[in-house]
């Protein structure tokens, strides 16, 4: 890879300390359950402990959104992991839920602020799905479960920059509305005591 020209803010992989929380449906738990035990792999690789795990199984895909705004309401958990498999079928059902599982887990995470990592699998038939879940083609879970990991990481490096980060965009607001382009607190204009004050006063 060549060298980027422009500094770059990444998540890294290090999810010791914080807290998961794994939402998988039961339908297709012959694929969902291969899900399941790769994020939770995927998980423990990279420094999560056992205890700051926790599963909360749904009857299928259409009902993970819900369980994973639930969770992430709570303000317990650093990420939601969202695992799932949709099969497609003879009709447009498929279709519907596919649509509405992918739009309620994407939403449930931009209003709450909490990550979401999709790791439903939409496939044309159960082939696929297997080769998704551990065959050919990886697990999804194992990879849902990293993502997750990674955005914990990058939500705390963009809310706490390393120094310097700011000094090519804009600072950031203090308590009195000013803004300071390095992004240290400015002293209120109130509370200065310098010659553009003492000039107001004798303008008065």
């Amino acid at each position: 890879m060549p060298e980027a020209e422009f500094r770059a803010v990444e998540g890294n992989l290090d999810a010791a300390g914080r807290r998961f929380a794994i939402v998988v449906a039961r339908f297709n738990a012959f694929i969902t359950e291969r899900l399941l035990q790769s994020a939770c792999d995927g998980l423990l690789r990279t420094g999560a402990a056992k205890k700051d795990i926790d599963i909360v199984r749904v009857p299928g895909a259409f009902e993970v959104p819900l369980a994973a705004r639930t969770l992430a309401l709570t303000g317990k958990y650093d990420a939601i992991i969202c695992l799932g498999c949709l099969l497609r079928g003879d009709t447009a059902h498929y279709d519907v839920i596919v649509n509405e599982v992918t739009r309620g887990i994407g939403q449930s995470a931009q209003e709450t602020g909490v990550p979401h990592a999709f790791g439903v699998l939409t496939c044309e038939n159960l082939e696929q799905a297997i080769d998704r879940a551990g065959l050919k083609m990886g697990n999804k879970g194992f990879e849902a479960a990293l993502a997750a990991v990674e955005m914990v990481a990058l939500g705390r490096a963009i809310r706490l920059p390393a120094s310097g980060f700011r000094k090519a965009g804009v600072g950031r607001r203090t308590s009195d509305g000013s803004r300071d382009a390095a992004g240290e607190k400015q002293i209120p204009r109130v509370a200065r005591n310098d010659k553009s004050k003492k000039k107001t006063k004798r303008r008065k």
